[in-house]
């Protein structure tokens, strides 16, 4: 991996506020954002990346390549689960191995952003599209990790509504924010984008590090629960990222030929869900641990993607190219 590359991206103000709170917590500092109002910033870069992207998507050719890299995108949501789970199955039973396939088959919209943020910085381009790709992306993993479980189930005793998740998933608050800011940027006329746009555009930046520290301050909290189940779900946290986004880097130049989605693409397939995946497991199996796939997500893999993943899926992208 390239140093200048890593060193640039570990010096990025808005990953700084991210260990600024892990180290609170290791601290025992009372550093914490009000749940609302890290509530309201999640729904903000939500809101604002959606819109930008229906933006972008306005003025931007429609064509066959949107189409199949939303193909693509919804085929690795509906893969990654399936092997997932049956690498963890006989080590942390069918629930929770259903429940963290559908999280590492999901994505992170956070990672995302951040990983637009990188982009920016380093001025790549990357297609607007790719914001309407990851909100694809959320719902196909939930339904297979919950499929994956109805199946394997060795209780008879509980019954999941299928249709009561397929249903919550695509109703889920960020995956319908996010669609929705998306087509609302889609028909705003580019007059009417610039009336919010210190709104929409100005700030991001500020907010996201905002953010970043308060996932900062929840990693180090929820990490320390994983330790009763020993050392696999740490290698697991670690490995299964590397190895999708990697594989994704080094592959998907032969038919992306934009390294920003490229980078994209390894991301999203690298990160893992710990906002609508954990809500709609609450529904459909409360009987899976989330003091296990919960801190697997955000404590381990959130940061590894953001501090070590990035860059290094962009050097791949780079080398093959």
């Amino acid at each position: 991996m390239s140093l200048d590359l890593l060193l640039e991206n570990l010096s990025n103000p808005t990953l700084l506020f991210f260990f600024l709170g892990l180290l609170a917590v290791n601290l025992k500092s009372d550093l914490e954002i009000p749940a609302n109002s890290s509530k309201f910033i999640s729904i903000y870069l939500l809101f604002s990346i959606g819109f930008k992207g229906g933006q972008e998507l306005a003025h931007s050719t429609w064509g066959m390549g949107i189409v199949w890299a939303s193909m693509f995108g919804i085929l690795l949501a509906l893969a990654v689960p399936v092997y997932t789970f049956f690498i963890l199955k006989k080590r942390v039973g069918v629930l929770n191995a259903g429940a963290i396939a559908a999280s590492y088959g999901s994505v992170s919209a956070v990672t995302f952003i951040t990983t637009i943020s990188f982009l920016d910085l380093q001025n790549i381009e990357y297609g607007s599209h790719m914001v309407g790709v990851m909100a694809l992306m959320e719902a196909p993993a939930i339904l297979i990790g919950v499929l994956l479980i109805c199946f394997f189930k060795s209780s008879e005793g509980d019954n999941i509504s299928i249709r009561s998740i397929v249903n919550h998933s695509l109703t889920n608050g960020s995956v319908l924010l996010i669609l929705g800011s998306l087509v609302i940027g889609l028909v705003a006329s580019e007059s009417q984008a610039n009336g919010i746009k210190p709104f929409t555009t100005d700030i991001f930046t500020g907010f996201l590090a905002i953010f970043l520290l308060d996932m900062g301050i929840e990693s180090g909290r929820r990490i320390s629960g994983l330790w009763k189940n020993g050392w696999f779900p740490f290698i697991f946290a670690v490995v299964i990222p590397l190895f999708n986004g990697s594989m994704i880097a080094l592959t998907s130049g032969f038919f992306i030929d934009n390294p920003g989605d490229q980078l994209l693409f390894a991301i999203l397939t690298a990160s893992a869900s710990y906002i609508a995946v954990p809500a709609s497991m609450k529904i459909a199996v409360p009987q899976a641990n989330p003091g296990l796939y919960i801190p697997m997500a955000i404590a381990i893999t959130f940061p590894f993607n953001i501090t070590l993943g990035i860059p290094f899926y962009y050097y791949l992208i780079l080398t093959v190219g």
